[in-house]
């Protein structure tokens, strides 16, 4: 008989947890697994990437305003009966947030409880927001048979935050589909232009306040315009920030260095053509983004960020990792720009790195974690 697996979470959006757990359930032996992927809200790019053998639920078509507060009025054992239908073995809250509080109202205690938590926190209220308070948020997160981290920094994290709260821990990293990036990558593209005059920068992700592309923009108004620097930068992604953004480059009047690419199904072809990745993030958690710049041979320059050390390097062997500080990443970068050698370097060793990313090694250790768990 199959292991009934649900995974909950807001949506399939853009980012680079849906698109990891698209990933790790089309990947996942269907023959040992009747996989569920449920969504509070019908909305996101990467449902359209679900293999027709993953169940699809959702709660609502769309989302509404004010959602967090509406859920936080009802108590988690009446949200759970409400849009958990079923019956499962397992059932994952693949995202923290508001499936965490809904799935801990689960009543059978047949059932087994994951959370899945894939960002370093650094402030108890951005993992009790979605609670009433943080005695709710204590008495639920008792309730979970285990608690996977994405990385090890993730998890020393939450243990700073919440030392009375350790449960059962498990790090898993995150899967990547490294031949079908491969693959991708080799597509042709025409935006990015290989030229010895002027370094290529990229950098990929949703425009939301995490990402700190705003800081990212700042740097490049120092490198072309006070260090009159020869750099184009290329950021791929779309997201509420985006028109402040842009906003932003027209105030530095940098629209022939910096280009919006918008959102695209194969970002992979345009971070292989570029000289070099840049990672702003204020925070991440096991950054896919990163782990896709290696995958196709693309150098990595990126702050400080759960996760960074484990895929660059404890010493950096792999790529460049700054403080979280726009001047330290701006200092890191300048030097890159000055010295192309090492760049040339650093493309070496991310060609390297890329190498250990295989599907099997890591699907074989989570089908493991949840063979274990019932």
């Amino acid at each position: 008989m199959k292991t009934k697996i649900l995974f909950f979470i807001t949506s399939l959006e853009g980012g680079g947890a849906e698109k990891v757990l698209v990933n790790m359930v089309n990947n996942m032996d269907q023959s040992k697994y009747d996989i569920t992927v449920q969504t509070l809200f019908d909305t996101g790019i990467n449902k359209q990437y679900l293999k027709d053998t993953i169940n699809y639920k959702y709660c609502f078509k769309k989302v509404f305003r004010g959602n967090i507060h509406l859920f936080k009025l009802f108590s988690p054992k009446y949200l759970y009966k409400k849009f958990i239908k079923e019956d499962y073995d397992i059932v994952v809250s693949y995202f923290q947030g508001a499936t965490t509080r809904i799935i801990a109202g689960c009543s059978n205690e047949k059932i087994k409880l994951v959370q899945w938590i894939h960002n370093e926190f650094k402030d108890k209220q951005q993992l009790v927001n979605c609670y009433r308070n943080q005695n709710e948020f204590e008495k639920l997160q008792k309730r979970y048979n285990a608690t996977v981290y994405v990385a090890k920094t993730s998890m020393e994290a939450y243990h700073r935050l919440f030392p009375n709260l350790i449960t059962t821990n498990h790090i898993l990293y995150n899967v990547v589909e490294a031949d079908r990036i491969l693959e991708l990558s080799n597509e042709e593209e025409t935006e990015i232009i290989k030229n010895d005059q002027y370094l290529n920068l990229i950098s990929v992700g949703r425009m939301v306040p995490q990402k700190a592309f705003d800081r990212l923009i700042r740097i490049m108004h120092k490198c072309v315009n006070e260090e009159k620097k020869s750099v184009k930068l290329f950021l791929l992604g779309i997201g509420p920030l985006e028109q402040e953004l842009k906003d932003l480059v027209k105030k530095y009047k940098l629209e022939n260095n910096i280009y919006f690419l918008g959102y695209n199904t194969n970002p992979y072809k345009y971070v292989k053509n570029a000289d070099l990745f840049v990672c702003s993030s204020l925070h991440e958690g096991f950054s896919t983004a990163v782990t896709e710049s290696l995958i196709v041979g693309t150098p990595v320059i990126t702050t400080e960020c759960s996760g960074m050390r484990e895929l660059l390097g404890e010493h950096q062997e792999y790529g460049i990792i700054t403080n979280n500080d726009e001047n330290d990443l701006y200092k890191s970068l300048i030097d890159l720009i000055n010295n192309p050698s090492k760049v040339d370097i650093l493309k070496e060793k991310a060609i390297q790195r890329g190498k250990v990313f295989k599907v099997d090694e890591r699907i074989s250790k989570i089908e493991s974690f949840f063979d274990e768990l019932i």
